[in-house]
């Protein structure tokens, strides 16, 4: 039976202009309604943040409405009193500046005479061509003076100066309350914003579920649970690691005796939501206050080891743990959103970055026509592993493709990387030429590709695998096990050793000359004298030359699904020249099983190269995978009677 491919209806005209010009349209809106949505953005993250802590008070059987507002309370005023502290702070460290001038100048003096080489020969000369320039210059700029004394007029102008009257108590107030009126207007708005998500938690949930649409409900809870853990989890542990962060600087720094070290503990703390620049952004004005109060360098070095030690620390060994994955966004991700949310709403768009694109990515992995911001932003990998092997063979490219098999062997064996790896590649590889999407060059470009991969693996040995140890070893599975006992696998016939005694013939096509190549080494390694044939090897011109005088079985490969007739054609043309050899099918199209029974001559065998290797094996063993079959059976029914018929 023929396969038809699916037919395919064109994209409507004009698709891509319009999803264009609506992304354009709402990154207008972004912009120009930042002045509300900031807020709204702001409250949303302090409501995931504060979220945690209502609950565990209404654990305590503590009202709804009085958790929310003590947290609400708690959590402003603790931000409020380290917003009070780094402004006092900020004011007596503006008193202390002028103090430090003179330090800092003396020692960036220092540092130039040091650069070069102090009143050396090129300072000296430097100086005689400035005192030379002058030399020349002034007579014509005293001859310019005495001409502009000359025209200037014998009577003086009077000098008149305009004094405003002094304010008001009223015009004094407003220049002070003028400037305070947008960040209270936006703190004002935050926290009604907040109070009334926490309060209407389960009501917003509810409305939001019927927006999106009740009737997937499975989904849309999903992606609500997602964001909402995902996003907690992530403020909650960023708040807790950048506290701590900040909380060490300040001790470091005021031990050893930078001024202001709170505020600087504080502004490391809040730098730090800034991704990958934050903690440098935080050090710049220590380090230079370090080299401003200190008589020499020790204060400065020590500063710089401060920093530098625990942003060792806190990147390399406590985020790892403590974040995992659970921001689930790229690096590329994490600087691009960082660039575009501050182009869009200034210096809180740079904090709410991470959040905002951690929901996109949400959004993205539940909702199909979005998945394309989870495949932009996400840290999950762009290709699967076939389809990224399916993608070097395309690209002829089997260095990478070889990289790959070296990195996954090291925790696999090499025929569980050909069953779940390569297999799968060359099954994406048929699809393709069923639809008529490869060409006579792009197979013959898989084929090679395989073919240096399979040569680069011959030498490759399986790692022992570890003893597993059993965590109950009172459990029934655990004395079945210790009953049943491991079989050494059986030895091979003699005859089935010899070079060529498996013929491993390519169905129909360059992908199964591909297969027969890894089935063959894959028999090679078992002790089985295997050799692959090319993909012209059943045709008339081929098929007489076959050398079979000491071929035992056939091994036909088909990676696709073909028709029983010329499953069937090929197996008859082999039955006529093998003279008593067994004919294996192997259909490793992994979709459908061999269209033939198993007769003393032909077997079948559908699946993975692993269940043809097994089948091969056993026929070289002298027994049937019937008869193994049966013989494992009666094994493990007697263990059964053993240990108590369990």
């Amino acid at each position: 039976m023929t396969d038809i491919a699916p037919i395919r209806l064109p994209k409507p005209p004009g698709t891509a202009l319009i999803n264009m010009a609506v992304a354009a349209l709402i990154v207008t809106g972004l912009y120009f309604g930042r002045e509300i949505l900031v807020p709204v953005a702001l409250a949303v993250l302090f409501s995931f943040v504060l979220a945690p802590f209502v609950i565990r008070l209404q654990s305590w059987r503590v009202p709804r409405t009085v958790s929310v507002l003590v947290t609400v309370f708690i959590g402003f005023s603790v931000m409020f009193s380290l917003g009070g502290l780094m402004v006092s702070q900020a004011n007596r460290l503006a008193q202390e500046l002028p103090g430090y001038q003179q330090t800092l100048r003396d020692k960036i003096q220092g540092l130039r005479g040091f650069a070069t080489g102090g009143s050396g020969t090129l300072e000296r000369a430097s100086r005689v061509l400035r005192e030379l320039d002058s030399e020349l210059q002034n007579p014509a700029a005293g001859r310019s003076a005495i001409d502009g004394l000359r025209r200037q007029p014998l009577d003086k102008p009077i000098p008149v100066e305009i004094r405003q009257p002094d304010p008001g108590t009223l015009t004094t107030l407003v220049a002070i309350i003028q400037p305070l009126i947008q960040p209270l207007t936006t703190t004002g708005i935050v926290v009604i914003f907040v109070i009334f998500i926490l309060l209407q938690r389960q009501d917003l949930r509810n409305r939001f579920i019927r927006l999106a649409g009740s009737h997937d409900m499975q989904r849309t809870t999903a992606a609500l649970d997602d964001a909402g853990q995902r996003l907690s989890r992530l403020f909650l542990n960023q708040m807790i690691v950048n506290a701590s962060f900040g909380l060490l600087i300040g001790i470091g720094l005021t031990f050893i005796g930078v001024p202001s070290a709170p505020l600087w503990g504080l502004v490391a703390a809040i730098l730090r939501f800034v991704p990958y620049v934050g903690s440098a952004i935080s050090a710049v004005f220590p380090l230079i206050l370090a080299a401003a109060v200190g008589s020499g360098w020790g204060m400065l070095l020590m500063t710089v080891a401060l920093f530098a030690s625990l942003q060792v620390i806190a990147s390399q060994v406590v985020e790892p743990l403590v974040y995992g994955r659970s921001s689930g966004l790229s690096p590329v991700a994490i600087v691009l959103s960082a660039s575009f949310w501050t182009w869009l709403w200034g210096p809180i768009g740079l904090v709410l970055a991470t959040p905002l694109t951690v929901c996109l990515v949400v959004v993205g992995r539940h909702v199909d026509r979005l998945q394309f911001f989870d495949v932009l932003l996400g840290n999950q990998p762009a290709l699967t592993p076939p389809q990224l092997v399916y993608q070097r063979m395309l690209a002829g490219d089997p260095i990478e493709a070889s990289q790959q098999a070296q990195t996954y062997l090291e925790d696999a064996p090499l025929e569980t990387y050909y069953d779940s790896i390569l297999l799968k590649g060359l099954r994406l590889a048929e699809a393709d030429v069923r639809l008529g999407r490869l060409h006579a060059d792009r197979l013959e470009r898989i084929l090679a590709t395989v073919s240096e991969v399979v040569d680069d693996l011959e030498t490759h040995e399986d790692r022992v695998p570890e003893e597993i140890e059993v965590v109950d070893a009172r459990s029934e599975l655990a004395r079945l096990d210790g009953i049943v006992p491991v079989e050494d696998p059986a030895p091979l016939l003699a005859q089935w050793q010899a070079p060529g005694a498996v013929l491993c013939i390519p169905g129909a096509g360059k992908l199964d000359e591909a297969a027969a190549l890894v089935l063959a080494q894959l028999l090679k390694r078992r002790g089985i004298g295997a050799t692959a044939e090319t993909a012209d090897a059943l045709s008339i011109s081929r098929f007489f030359s076959l050398d079979v005088s000491q071929t035992q079985a056939f091994c036909i490969c088909y990676v696709g699904q073909p028709s029983d007739a010329m499953v069937h054609y090929a197996v008859r043309r082999l039955v006529k020249k093998s003279k008593g050899s067994r004919i294996v099918v192997a259909m490793l199209g992994g979709t459908r099983d061999a269209p033939l029974s198993s007769t003393r001559d032909v077997t079948p065998a559908a699946g993975n190269f692993s269940h043809v290797v097994d089948t091969v094996s056993e026929l070289a063993a002298g027994r049937s995978s019937s008869a193994a079959l049966t013989a494992l059976a009666a094994g493990v029914d007697a263990a059964l009677e053993r240990a108590g018929k369990v």
